[in-house]
């Protein structure tokens, strides 16, 4: 819910996000992160085609952080709903999420492991 309102209160008009790029003002060089905040605030807006000039992965992680909202929402219920099946339920949600989440993030996997190779 975070990410939403974060995306939700800065504009991306005012370019206003207090959260910046560490690596980008120290090297100079964009990374793969850089554009999310704009790229996540256009989303919110329905600037979806704008959200893709910022970020090419903003929407990918945008819709991982939204769908995490909902799953939560729902497993909740269940996990309520029927106490019996609380094991399998935990077990289900976590490979679901986990997928899910490799799935979402791994271009910031394979850029972080080639910054670590190019170091070694």
């Amino acid at each position: 819910m975070l990410v939403l309102a974060y995306s939700g209160i800065f504009s991306p008009v005012k370019d206003n996000y207090p959260i910046t790029s560490i690596r980008e003002k120290l090297t100079g060089e964009p990374c793969v992160s850089s554009g999310l905040s704009h790229s996540f605030s256009l989303i919110v807006r329905g600037r979806i085609s704008e959200a893709y000039q910022w970020n090419i992965y903003g929407m990918r992680l945008f819709l991982f952080f939204s769908l995490q909202l909902v799953i939560r929402i729902v497993f909740s219920l269940f996990y309520h709903k029927y106490p019996d099946a609380r094991g399998q339920l935990i077990i289900f949600d976590i490979t679901g999420s986990g997928i899910l989440f490799l799935v979402s993030f791994f271009p910031f996997i394979r850029s972080i492991v080639a910054e670590f190779l190019n170091l070694i």
